[in-house]
Order: structure tokens, then sequence, then C-alpha cells
């Protein structure tokens, strides 16, 4: 991570992106270094500006928030991406999380985690407001085959692979994983990478999504 994390702002409300700025412009390392109205807005302006991070609003015109993540971290070198809505339907959160957001975040969450989330973010570990993580735990698979699609995905995996699959769904930290499962942080890194390229995944919380559709935590 460098030494400054390169922070843009997308949100449709001018008024929040200014608020946003005064509150996290200099606070732990952060720079904010660009805004966009729209998600049509930020992929421009993420060329313009190569942000590190990103804090994406859900209900913008034009393109929403999902289809701005969709796209941008469909991109090569793409930043991370925090959802930071004030709608947190199960919906909203387990397609964010699908389009490769690395956090979801409400407006009401306080600055000084707002902060704290974007320092995390930008060193690959995701973050959820609290209560995101327990719903995601605990909501029904609707979607036909689910269980069964992920089982057999994880399937894949070798023995330690599926181990720190299970460690990464549960919320631990490369170094909380490597103190569990008695490695270095270093061969943590090494599996988890591994495993979003065995099931052709974009991050850690997409990770933490399928060992929950396969009723693993």
């Amino acid at each position: 991570m460098a030494d400054v994390i390169r922070l843009l702002l997308v949100d449709d409300d001018a008024l929040v992106r200014a608020g946003l700025s005064m509150m996290l412009d200099g606070t732990g390392g952060i720079a904010v270094v660009g805004e966009a109205g729209d998600g049509r807005e930020a992929v421009t302006a993420v060329d313009a500006h190569s942000p590190d991070v990103v804090l994406m609003d859900l209900q913008m015109p034009h393109v929403d928030g999902i289809t701005a993540t969709r796209r941008l971290r469909a991109r090569p070198g793409a930043p991370a991406v925090i959802v930071l809505t004030t709608f947190d339907t199960d919906e909203n959160i387990v397609h964010a999380l699908r389009a490769g957001a690395a956090g979801f975040l409400l407006k009401d969450t306080p600055p000084a985690l707002i902060a704290d989330a974007v320092t995390r973010v930008a060193t690959g570990d995701p973050v959820l407001s609290p209560g995101v993580m327990r719903r995601l735990m605990d909501r029904t698979v609707t979607q036909t085959g689910a269980y069964d699609r992920a089982r057999t995905a994880l399937a894949a995996l070798t023995p330690r692979e599926h181990d720190v699959a299970l460690a990464v769904a549960e919320g631990r930290s490369n170094a909380e994983i490597a103190t569990a499962l008695l490695m270095s942080v270093t061969t943590v890194k090494s599996h988890v990478s591994s495993i979003l390229t065995k099931l052709g995944l974009d991050n850690r919380t997409q990770i933490a999504l399928l060992a929950h559709d396969a009723d693993l935590v």
C-alpha cells in the first residue's frame, strides 16, 4: 500500500461529496483526489485520477453504482470499491459484492469508521457495516442451484486452500489466518491469490459469499 491512499468520491449529491471530502481528506493518510456525480462519470474520473479506492453511491442517474462497480472491477489494475449507501437491502448487498465491491457501508457510519474502512480495503481486507455480514450469513439462498454450484466450486480447492477460504469467509485478516493456521502471512496471501484464480473471483468478499452459499459458515 502506498503511503497516501488516493480516494475517489462518487455520489450524485454534491453536498454529500463535499461533506465526505471535508471529513476524509487528510485523515489517516487519505487524499481525496477526485469526485464524480454518477457511475458514468466514475469511469472517466478513475482514468483521470488513478485512485486506490472508490467510495461509491448506489442510487445515481445514468449509471448506478452496481453497474459502475462491475465496469470498474472488470478493468486491469482496477481500484478497490466501497459502496456507501442508505439502501441496505439484501438484494443491494449481494449484487454489490458480486459486482466486485470490497466493502459495503451505510451512510450513517461514523467518519472515523469510514476512514478506517478505506485504509483496510486499500490493504486488501473486505469491510462490511455491522449487521451486513450477519444478514449475508442468515439470508435464504433463493437462486436455484446456488448451494450445489458453490459446493462444486469449492471442491476444486486443496484442503489448505479450503481452510483459508473458510477463514476469509469468517472475516479474518491475513495475519489472523496465519496465526490460526500456523503459516506465514506471505503463504496466506499466496493461498488467497490461488483461490481467487481457481474460482474466477475478484476479491475476498466474493470468497465469503461463495462459502455462505455453500452453507459452510
